[in-house]
This record gives structure tokens, C-alpha cells and sequence, in this order.
């Protein structure tokens, strides 16, 4: 008999993507394109969307763009779709703004990364938090990326965050499995894997899923590893899970960040400056190992 999957919260589902946000040849947002590339990844497998975080090019978005982007694809992928927004910033009052405008847009939870640059102590970075998980009604997944902001949500105050009740999830960038296990452990937070290469080993140790830049070209891939390992199959898993480190050493490790990469396979436009365009060698890598992999799968 099959065992069941482990109990584990999961309040968005398990395969979320990190969205790309494509954009016109001339770089103005492009919602049709945005839409249509929703309801595919939908279609695909992933359960939830998240938009505006790194992937989706956040710095160099305004917010009437934001707001735009989540609006277009809200009404693309309906009301059973849960869709994200990353209202992040280095501004707490930005960031209340940015929250309370996602609310309106039709967002059924907000992700909201560490402030970065000013590098806040522990207790800054707590009240910061929790400003924003009481400025609206929405669930909130916290962003643990200190590669990129500088400061690390620390599990102390990951586990005092965790009580309260709008605090109901982690994207977890921090690369420290251990510190992650014990917060799941402690608490009844959903952590999502933010890092493809700590999907499996995270989900093993009782994480909720993962939100991908790599779904946004491997969706149904991605998907089939956790798949595998619900129904008690963990060779399939580490199987499938091996099959995709190639694309994902290339999309997230190579030097590129995830979004030119990820543009570079769907031809989804630019991206915006400073980012700028994969070259003709990374580009021809990148789709042969993304045609080995379809070919593999």
C-alpha cells in the first residue's frame, strides 16, 4: 500500500511559481502576454502564482504596473488560482502601501522579503513584518533572502513572527536546511523552498512546496519530483529531481540571474536595466538543456 503523504500546511498550495513579467519589445508592460503566460503555467501544474518578487522584476516595476500585472492575472487564471503579490521594499511605509494596493487588486496573500540595503537588526526586521502583516487582511509568506538583501531572518524571530495569525508562510533562500527544520518543526509555518536545488531535500523534512523561477519553463517537471515523493516513490523523486539539475545549474547558477535566463528560454521580451539580455552562447546552452530535459521527461 501506498503511504500517505505527510501532513504539512500548505496554504498555497505545493507548486508555485516566481513569475516572470514580460514586457514589449519598447520595455512597457505587457499584460496580455502576462496573462496568457498564467494560465499556461497553470494549466501546466503549478497551483499558485507568485508575482512582483525578484523573478518578476520588482525593483524596476512602479506600482501602478504592480497593480496592473496582478489585476490581468487575476482575471486570467480565476478566483481558485491563489495568486501572490511581493509587495516588498526597503521602506516599511512603502511597503504597507504596496500591501494595501495588492488587497484591492485582487491578491490572496502577500510576499514580503527582509528591507534591504539599511541591513535592520533582528527586532527592526520583526516590527517591520509585522507592521505589514497588520496593515491588511491578507495572508502573509515571508522572504528569507539574505544573499540579496544582507540580513537573514533568524529562526529566533522566525518563530516569534510565526505567531501571528496572518504570518503563514516562508520563501526560504537562506540555504541553511537545518535552521529551516527546526522552525518546521516549532511551528505551523508553510515553507516553500525559494532555492530549486533544496526542493526535495526541504519538502523531505516536511516543507510545504516550492515557489520556482525554473517553473516558468518547467512547470509540470518541477511538479512531478514532489509528485513522486508523495506517493512514497523517493527514488522516482531523486530520479526526476537529478534530471533537472542541468537546467537549473544553467537558469540559477551560471551567473545569469534567474529572470534573464528564464526570459532567454520563453522569449518573453527584455528585461529591464540594469539587468541585461543573455548572450548568444548562455542562450544556446540554456535550450539545449532545456530540450534534453523535455526529451528525458
Amino acid at each position: 500500500m501506498t503511504p500517505p503523504a505527510p501532513s504539512r500546511p500548505r496554504p498555497f498550495g505545493r507548486a508555485l511559481c516566481a513569475m516572470i513579467t514580460p514586457f514589449t519589445a519598447d520595455g512597457a508592460l505587457d499584460p496580455d502576454a502576462a496573462a496568457a503566460h498564467a494560465a499556461a503555467l497553470v494549466a501546466d501544474g503549478c497551483d499558485g502564482l507568485v508575482l512582483s518578487g525578484t523573478t518578476g522584476e520588482s525593483p524596476t516595476t512602479s506600482d501602478a504596473e504592480k497593480a496592473t500585472l496582478l489585476r490581468a492575472v487575476r482575471e486570467a487564471v480565476g478566483s481558485q488560482v491563489p495568486v501572490l503579490a511581493g509587495v516588498g521594499s526597503a521602506d516599511t511605509r512603502h511597503t504597507v502601501e504596496l500591501a494595501r494596493q495588492a488587497e484591492q487588486a485582487g491578491a490572496d496573500g502577500l510576499l514580503v522579503v527582509t528591507p534591504y540595503y539599511s541591513r535592520p537588526p533582528q527586532a527592526a526586521v520583526e516590527a517591520h513584518f509585522l507592521r505589514v502583516a497588520g496593515s491588511t487582511g491578507l495572508p502573509v509568506m515571508l522572504y528569507d533572502i539574505p544573499g540579496r538583501t544582507g540580513t537573514r531572518i533568524e529562526p529566533e524571530t522566525m518563530l516569534r513572527l510565526a505567531e501571528h495569525p496572518r504570518v503563514v508562510a516562508v520563501k526560504d533562500c537562506s540555504q541553511d536546511l537545518l535552521g529551516a527544520t527546526g522552525v518546521i518543526a516549532a511551528t505551523g509555518l508553510a515553507y516553500y523552498s525559494g532555492c530549486e536545488e533544496l526542493n526535495l531535500p526541504l519538502y523531505a523534512v516536511g516543507g510545504a512546496g516550492y515557489v520556482s523561477t525554473v517553473a516558468n519553463v518547467a512547470p509540470r517537471q518541477l511538479r512531478s519530483v514532489l509528485d513522486a515523493f508523495d506517493t512514497g516513490d523517493t527514488a522516482r523523486a531523486a530520479r526526476l529531481n537529478g534530471l533537472l539539475a542541468p537546467l537549473t545549474v544553467l537558469m540559477m547558477a551560471s551567473g545569469l540571474p534567474g529572470t534573464v535566463t528564464a526570459k532567454a528560454l520563453l522569449d518573453a521580451g527584455p528585461v529591464r536595466e540594469p539587468l541585461q539580455p543573455a548572450g548568444r552562447e548562455a542562450a544556446d546552452g540554456l535550450r539545449r538543456a532545456y530540450g534534453e530535459l523535455l526529451a528525458a521527461l
